[in-house]
């Protein structure tokens, strides 16, 4: 009881620090944002800007989290969100429409928003974000570091005004050198603290070692670090109050009644784009979480969670948003454990600006920045490097090169679509390099469980040519179709038989069914037959591949296709028509006399009347055992006329493993006989069958009777088992080249 109620302590501990940590992170930024979109309005509504962002960071960090699965995801408004929505303002400033209206459509454009990433999330498109491979994930977390370390250059170096990085690096006159210092200090306590003390996150300690660095410098070499106004070292004041938080919430209402379904539905592309953008960014963010915390998110549930955190924030007349890497990431190295951390977040963003705008106020900018460059150090995947040491792995690391070179160069969405078409182009090339064909054995080679006779084994080992077995696999698809045609080619003009064991294939497409199209109708040509087996299996991508040959004609158009469950039984089939047997002609057939039994064939007459004697007839009905797993071994059984099948239980299944089946004229159950040990099978009639059947006692009278007659019937079972061993051995040979 005391170990749970410390863990959860701890937990709520670690969420209250990573939440502190990530409004520290998101509200500056959130705030910027809205100053963003609303001052392209007019400098009258910078204001207006500001209380957005702290409303959108309010509203999205209380109602996401509470709704979403996704544990320390921080969601507050974004870059995306503040690059969509200032366009669009500016587009109906330069319309010259009544800058009251313009907010109120921004609020209405939010709020569309909302309701597109619902729908998004309830018709399962969040779920395709599993389907983004490693080398894509890997190379996102590796730009989205680098972006993160380029973007707070310039602040951390204290250059401000929208200057590039590249000009931030050249012009050393532009840098106030306090911001460094104070970053550098920052940086370094957020690395070195863990090495002291684990019980306050290192960017809290980090945070507070730069807040202390600014207030050093400031008494003791700069005392204008002092005055806030106009000072840009320092996040500034907030400037609001309860009264215009409420004002905010209910002005955007007044004239909600004034805008028309029509203008309503105009907003619907730009509320598309601005959901789909919203909803990568937040996902993307989900990702790398899952990557860094060994987890996995739930993406449609986050997808309506955040949709109805944009809903809200609209409603409270805050700006949209996604889950924030940068805040997200803060709170994952400042202790955030679960969803708590960003529900603190969100009152953490109310009250610091209702209550701690002053304290607020004097968190230098160096110092956030310094923070977040070691967190963009952290998100870079040196591991990554490991992939040039084999050249099987060069191939994926090329691609984490390109999706950082898009995402740094260009932007995080045309990375993601680039790092997952070569991630497509790469799983193409791997598929070209595999084979399909599993094994190719020529029909000589192999054997159904059918036990034959002696003569019937020779004739099968001479014309086994006629047929030729391809085992397939894997991926059967335009880009291995050539290699099943060129393995095939040369025994289209000389097989009568040709069987493709499908039981292993995974994947099937249109213009595979199409070559198998061609191949049956070469056969149909001259007579031959195309035979699959293993087709009742249900691929991956539930589909059923007789389902899918039916529907596509390959299987019902021509008696020279036919179709087996198993390969066994496909043979079996073969070997028949070889043999010019059927099953209706054997059971018409009537029971052999002992002089008909292969195993007596060289007996004289005299010695067999006495054996014939000695034998007991029995009769079998279908489906009924002759013995089972167990039983004694001390009789063999001689077939007249039936089949006998022996199957082998296999332990807790409902099923039993087919090892063979016995048929007229042959004998079965000689193994145990012969050594006396219990049956290690079941032997069940598969039609009504009528059996010779010698006992152990009776062997053992003719034994002492008939030495002569004895020693031939031992010799005859050990020539048979030993001709059905050198056949087995061939088979297993052939199998295993």
């Amino acid at each position: 009881m005391e170990l749970t109620l410390k863990l959860k302590n701890d937990k709520l501990a670690g969420d209250f620090w990573g939440g502190l940590a990530a409004m520290l992170v998101a509200l500056p930024s959130a705030i910027a944002f809205g100053v963003t979109i609303y001052g392209s309005i007019g400098p009258g509504y910078a204001g207006l800007g500001a209380l957005a962002g702290i409303l959108g960071a309010t509203a999205l960090g209380l109602v996401a989290p509470a709704l979403g699965g996704t544990n320390r995801l921080i969601t507050a408004p974004c870059a995306p969100a503040a690059a969509v929505l200032s366009a669009f303002a500016i587009g109906l400033v330069q319309q010259e429409v009544e800058a009251p209206f313009i907010v109120l459509m921004l609020t209405a454009l939010g709020l569309v928003a909302g309701i597109v990433q619902l729908s998004l999330g309830f018709m399962g498109i969040g779920s395709l974000i599993k389907y983004i491979p490693f080398p894509v994930v890997s190379g996102y977390l590796t730009g989205v570091g680098l972006i993160i370390i380029g973007s707070q250059i310039p602040k951390f170096l204290g250059v401000f005004g929208g200057y590039s990085l590249w000009k931030t690096l050249i012009s050393p006159e532009l840098w106030h050198w306090q911001s460094p210092v104070i970053g550098a200090v920052t940086a370094g306590v957020m690395i070195l603290a863990p090495m002291v003390t684990r019980a306050v996150p290192a960017a809290i300690l980090g945070l507070l070692a730069g807040v202390l660095t600014y207030f050093g410098l400031a008494f003791w070499v700069d005392e204008s670090m002092f005055v806030v106004e106009g000072n840009k070292l320092i996040i500034g004041t907030l400037g609001g109050s309860a009264s215009s938080l409420l004002d905010a919430i209910t002005g955007r209402w007044r004239e909600i009644g004034e805008l028309k379904l029509s203008q309503i539905g105009s907003l619907l592309g730009t509320a598309f784009t601005l959901a789909v953008l919203l909803s990568i960014d937040t996902l993307k963010t989900a990702v790398v979480l899952d990557a860094l915390t060994r987890s996995r998110h739930d993406s449609n549930r986050e997808l309506v969670a955040q949709g109805v955190g944009n809903i809200a924030s609209a409603c409270a007349g805050g700006m949209p948003g996604a889950g924030q890497m940068g805040a997200t990431l803060v709170n994952l190295a400042s202790g955030g454990q679960t969803r708590v951390s960003g529900v603190v977040e969100g009152v953490l963003s109310l009250i610091a600006f209702l209550l701690l705008g002053a304290f607020i106020t004097w968190i230098p900018v160096g110092a956030l920045a310094g923070i977040l460059i070691v967190v963009g150090f952290r998100m870079i995947d040196r591991h990554s490097l490991q992939l040039l040491e084999s050249p099987w792995t060069i191939m994926d690391f090329i691609v984490i090169v390109v999706v950082v070179a898009v995402a740094v160069g260009y932007s995080l969405i045309a990375a993601s679509g680039v790092g997952i078409a070569l991630a497509m182009f790469l799983f193409i090339r791997e598929q070209l390099g595999s084979t399909i064909i599993r094994n190719k054995i020529d029909g000589s080679n192999r054997f159904s469980k059918r036990v034959r006779l002696a003569q019937d084994m020779d004739l099968l080992a001479k014309r086994g040519n006629e047929a030729v077995i391809l085992e397939l696999q894997g991926s059967f698809f335009f880009g291995t179709k050539d290699q099943l045609y060129l393995a095939l080619e040369p025994e289209l003009r000389k097989r009568n038989y040709i069987v493709l064991d499908m039981r292993r294939v995974q994947s099937v497409d249109v213009t595979a069914v199409h070559l198998l199209s061609q191949i049956r109708d070469s056969l149909s040509e001259r007579g031959a037959y195309l035979i699959f087996s293993g087709l009742s299996h249900t691929l991956p991508n539930g589909r059923n591949i007789a389902e899918f040959f039916d529907r596509m004609e390959l299987t019902t158009t021509t008696e020279r296709v036919k179709v087996f469950q198993t390969l066994d039984e496909a043979v079996e089939w073969i070997e028949d028509q070889i043999l010019g047997e059927s099953p209706v002609k054997a059971a018409e057939l009537p029971p052999l006399e002992i002089y008909e039994l292969e195993i007596f064939k060289d007996c004289k007459e005299d010695t067999l009347i006495t054996l014939a004697e000695l034998l007991e007839r029995r009769s079998v009905a279908k489906d009924e055992k002759v013995f089972a797993l167990g039983d004694p071994g001390d009789q063999l059984y001689l077939i007249r006329k039936g089949v006998v099948r022996i199957t082998w239980p296999e332990s807790g299944a409902k099923t039993s493993y087919h090892t063979l089946t016995y048929g007229r004229g042959d004998f079965f159950g000689g193994v145990s006989f012969i050594s006396g040990v219990s049956r290690m099978n079941d032997a069940t009639a598969t039609e009504d069958t009528e059996l010779f059947v010698m006992r152990r006692e009776v062997f053992d009278q003719l034994r002492e009777d008939h030495k002569r007659l004895a020693f031939h019937l031992v010799e005859s079972i050990a020539k048979i088992l030993a001709s059905r061993l050198r056949y087995a051995d061939k088979e297993l040979m052939a199998i295993q080249e």
